[in-house]
């Protein structure tokens, strides 16, 4: 089928479905997912002018993608230093870290965030018009079809970074085969994650694609406020502790049912809960009755013998080093697991439930390496953290080697900046 059809079909749907739409963002504004006085953002609409000289977009989705940039941004501020640089992402966590994180990455006023438009023709016009940017890079598997369109027929140059293809997201792609090579083959540089990456996109129409590597293998350790760590630390003591992290629905009363069976043995017991999204810590602590908790958003420091919830942004890198035994969620309840590689840099000991298909090769990589454990269940979940407190020499050695797991190249972020850059000079 010739790509021409389906992508008239998705750009008059997404028109149509603007009314819709608008209603769906005030409805995640109330909700917490929007930020209040940006939302026009999201319709192409921004009174921020546009910096005068190159301009370099960059989009990432949400956290995860964003962080892996965070790299890239600053090797690009080293190799220009009179580039703008344009971030956008999709989520005001993403928007939050960023506004914590840009400031240290040397681009000085020269990089910005701002929300993407959504995918609807018209909002991406007046996004594009106003901006109108030198070239443009998305990360991962961001294939928004009219934004990419409109920036080729705009001749914009496009990246696609860290190029990810998960074996389901093939198959739907597949079933428009035309459709595929219309939007990949608008790129004219696709540097994928890994080998079975570029085979899934060079099968759909990518064109001449490269795998140097991945950007979350490259990516620094999470920052930390040392001040806070020497006080919480202080605080702890010598207290048994492990961290829930990143947690989705479901898993927090899988770690607080942990907690209760391990606490008898492990006098003073401290279990920290940090869930994926922070906004969820009311409703967490709700749910966790019979337990002592206390919300660090709410001003409370760790109970002993308790679950503290760790319900604040951009501080994962505080509670990795004070709780280095660690289980990544959204891998028992959730689906696709979170990103293994942030606690595994500090050293962590690691355990992942079954469903871990987003970091698939993440987690081998540490497997492999002795770093990281696979439970199937709660309650092979509580035996690992018990073995964990119970040996803490073990657990030093676990975390060792998943650091070692993590040395990777450290010059990939300045490669790609130096292609980026030559891809936007033309």
């Amino acid at each position: 089928m010739s790509g021409r059809v389906p992508a008239s079909l998705w750009a008059g749907s997404t028109r149509l479905a603007a009314p819709v739409l608008r209603l769906w963002l005030r409805r995640r504004l109330a909700g917490g997912k929007e930020r209040r006085g940006r939302l026009a953002e999201r319709r192409g609409i921004d009174p921020t002018p546009r910096p005068s000289g190159r301009l370099l977009w960059l989009h990432a989705a949400s956290v995860g993608e964003t962080v892996s940039v965070l790299p890239l941004l600053k090797a690009l501020g080293r190799q220009d230093e009179e580039l703008n640089v344009l971030v956008t992402t999709g989520s005001v966590t993403s928007a939050s870290l960023l506004l914590d994180r840009l400031p240290g990455l040397g681009l000085g006023q020269r990089a910005r965030h701002r929300f993407v438009p959504l995918d609807v023709p018209g909002w991406v016009a007046r996004f594009l018009d106003h901006w109108r940017p030198d070239a443009a890079a998305f990360v991962e598997s961001e294939l928004w079809p009219n934004l990419i369109a409109a920036a080729a027929a705009r001749r914009i140059p496009l990246a696609l970074l860290n190029g990810r293809l998960s074996e389901r997201s093939f198959e739907r792609w597949r079933l428009a085969p035309g459709f595929a090579r219309r939007i990949l083959g608008a790129f004219s540089l696709v540097a994928a994650r890994s080998e079975a990456d570029a085979a899934r996109l060079s099968m759909l129409g990518a064109a001449a694609v490269e795998v140097p590597g991945d950007l979350k293998l490259a990516a620094d350790p999470l920052p930390v406020d040392e001040r806070e760590r020497e006080r919480l630390a202080a605080l702890l003591g010598a207290r048994p502790r492990w961290l829930a992290a990143s947690t989705h629905p479901g898993e927090e009363a899988i770690a607080a049912e942990a907690h209760r069976g391990l606490s008898g043995d492990f006098p003073g017991l401290t279990t920290i809960i940090a869930p994926r999204h922070p906004e969820r810590g009311p409703e967490i602590a709700a749910g966790l009755s019979g337990l002592q908790t206390a919300r660090r958003a709410a001003g409370a420091d760790p109970p002993a013998g308790g679950v503290y919830i760790a319900d604040t942004l951009g501080e994962l890198g505080l509670f990795y080093r004070l709780a280095p035994i660690v289980f990544v969620g959204r891998s028992l309840a959730g689906k696709g697991g979170q990103n293994p590689l942030e606690p595994a840099r500090l050293g962590c000991a690691i355990a992942v439930g079954p469903h871990t298909k987003n970091f698939s090769a993440a987690v081998t990589r540490l497997e492999l390496a002795g770093g990281l454990a696979r439970v199937a269940d709660g309650a092979a979940l509580a035996a690992w953290v018990r073995a964990m407190l119970a040996d803490p020499e073990r657990a030093r050695r676990m975390g060792e080697a998943a650091r070692a797991a993590t040395a990777t190249d450290s010059g990939l972020p300045d490669r790609l900046a130096a292609r980026l850059l030559a891809l936007l000079r033309g």
